[in-house]
């Protein structure tokens, strides 16, 4: 892997005779580099995003950009962990969110004063995760002074007396910070205010992957030539005219869709038949509800945008099928979602257990052998996890896959597999399905509820499902996140996406589906709930995966065979993510 240049240190050419001896200081540089990589786990487990650790310019304050903590190459090991925590945990926190950071700019006092109360703060939302080493760095008085950044901020613009952070605290470029979290997009300074978001929801948690992948595309990079920047300056330019007409929003373009081979990369925009009306498609409706819809390229939300209509699946006569754990999944997902619950006449424990004593001492009194289980002890024992697993059946599942089987065959025998698993260890769990025919009709099919039986009737719903229309797969995420906050029931909870990531339907055009799926997943995960995006078998390219999956936990497995060896991670990790949401909450 190449890495690119770090800043402040890196190649460089030495033009004198000791040129020898500049190669030597470069090679001391690139060594300490990497004894310092994998210090980047922990760093990833805090931030709850994927981070690297590099060494930094020596003697210099260690810093962030938002995608690499730079520390100091000539500081102890205890002080380098401290760096990386705090860096970490700053981010963990929103602290160093794109909204806050412009407020610092240039103002270095500022920074160091906001930098006092934000990483005490930060510490202080952490403070179980935190190393028994750092936890002396944490100081709660300065922690309990604000609530969120933008009180940090507040307070520091104050004339309020505020110490300088410590020497591990580091200090926020906030330059190399905004530049690397929001690049640089032509024409966006163009943008007109009335269509900004001053208030966005999402801004403390939004780190740069909502649109900042944007950047690496050229001018026409989407089929029709929005999704660049060139598009996106002529969609301002002709949304007077839309307004007037009464045409469709930005994004909204002639249906595109993407016709792919076997093989990955071979894909060819073909155009395909006019939108079908809403009133057309097959299903009836029932049960609607409203979302609002991401625009990526005006950079704000469209309210009351999506309709999401539940309706029942067309039952079709099909073979009998049984679901069962045909992948091997129950082990690996056993040990996950289970919570702490108290269980009394323990043998040991952290409390006593009052009933149980007295009647130890009683048989003791009366001449028995008393029993020794007194105690209560805190046991992972319960059950406390919901989980809605999202099936994507849009046309494009119907592609064939190198085994033979379609894409759809393989993801809907994984969704079996999994739903049977996670019923059978005792988890809340329900499995939906869904596709679109344009904003109005995004359909959401309920093949098993959360209260449902995994029964034969399930089984039938399941194989009665075909793959057609399209994939609004933002919509279907709000609703599945909707339906686990309402019905789980469950302290925890987790929803699985699979699908082949192709996010498209008229006017959802494939990058302005792609930032409005990677907000409906950040959307989700700082409501608490833990999110995981599967694609089995499809030949999709992992960085299409990655601008529609964004910072969430997602995997390409390519045949179903293969998901027991990774699921279990796969789960921890979306797990994680939500509890220490929740904590941070």
């Amino acid at each position: 892997m190449v890495r690119p240049p770090v800043p402040g240190g890196g190649e460089h050419v030495v033009q004198t005779d000791e040129q020898g001896s500049g190669q030597k200081r470069s090679g001391q540089r690139s060594e300490k580099s990497e004894s310092l990589e994998p210090l980047g786990l922990l760093a990833c487990a805090i931030a709850n995003r994927a981070l690297r650790v590099t060494a930094g310019p020596p003697g210099r304050p260690p810093w962030t950009d938002g995608n690499v903590i730079f520390v100091d190459p000539d500081a102890d090991a205890r002080r380098q962990v401290e760096t990386i925590v705090v860096q970490a945990s700053l981010l963990a926190a929103g602290s160093l969110a794109p909204d806050v950071v412009r407020g610092l700019r240039r103002r270095p006092a500022l920074s160091r004063r906001y930098l006092t109360l934000e990483g005490h703060r930060a510490l202080a939302a952490i403070a179980d995760l935190l190393p028994p080493s750092v936890r002396p760095l944490m100081d709660p008085d300065i922690a309990a002074r604000a609530d969120t950044p933008a009180d940090s901020l507040a307070l520091a613009r104050s004339r309020e007396k505020i110490a300088d952070p410590p020497a591990s605290f580091g200090a926020i470029r906030t330059r190399r910070l905004v530049d690397s979290i929001e690049p640089d997009q032509p024409g966006r300074s163009e943008l007109p205010d009335t269509l900004r978001t001053p208030d966005d929801p999402l801004a403390e948690f939004e780190q740069g992957e909502a649109e900042a992948d944007g950047s690496a595309t050229d001018g026409f990079a989407s089929p029709d030539g929005s999704g660049g920047s060139i598009g996106r300056l002529l969609g301002r330019l002709l949304s007077v005219v839309r307004e007037i007409g009464g045409g469709p929003p930005a994004g909204a373009a002639t249906p595109m869709r993407r016709a792919r081979g076997p093989m990955p990369g071979r894909g060819t925009p073909l155009s395909i038949r006019t939108a079908v009306r809403a009133e057309d498609t097959p299903f009836a409706r029932s049960r609607s509800r409203v979302y609002p819809e991401w625009d990526a390229h005006r950079r704000r939300y469209h309210a009351d945008w999506c309709t999401v209509n539940e309706v029942d699946v067309p039952l079709v006569e099909t073979e009998p099928a049984v679901a069962s754990d045909r992948y091997g999944l129950r082990r690996p997902l056993a040990r996950l979602g289970m919570g702490l619950d108290h269980h009394h006449r323990q043998t040991q424990g952290d409390d006593l257990d009052i009933d149980a004593a007295i009647e130890a001492r009683l048989e003791t009194l009366a001449g028995s052998a008393p029993d020794e289980a007194v105690y209560v002890d805190s046991l992972r024992r319960r059950r406390d996890l919901g989980v809605l697993v999202l099936l994507d059946i849009s046309g494009s599942a119907g592609e064939p896959t190198t085994t033979g089987e379609t894409v759809h065959e393989q993801q809907r025998a994984v969704a079996a597999a999994l739903t049977a698993a996670l019923h059978e260890i005792g988890d809340r769990v329900a499995l939906y399905a869904f596709q679109s025919q344009g904003r109005s009709s995004v359909s959401v099919l309920p093949v098993k509820r959360f209260d449902g039986a995994l029964d034969a009737r399930a089984m039938q719903r399941l194989q009665s499902l075909v793959p057609g229309g399209y994939s609004r797969l933002g919509a279907a995420i709000r609703h599945g996140t909707v339906v686990l906050e309402e019905r789980a029931g469950t302290p925890r909870r987790l929803l699985v996406v699979l699908s082949d990531g192709l996010a498209y339907d008229h006017g959802y055009e494939p990058d302005y589906g792609a930032a409005d799926s990677r907000r409906a997943l950040a959307e989700a995960r700082h409501r608490g709930v833990g999110c995981l995006c599967l694609s089995i078998g499809a030949s999709t390219e992992t960085e299409a995966l990655r601008r529609v999956f964004g910072s969430a936990a997602h995997a390409t497995v390519p045949i179903p065979s293969q998901l027991g060896t990774t699921i279990g991670p796969l789960f921890r990790s979306a797990i994680h993510s939500a509890d220490v949401r929740r904590r941070v909450a």
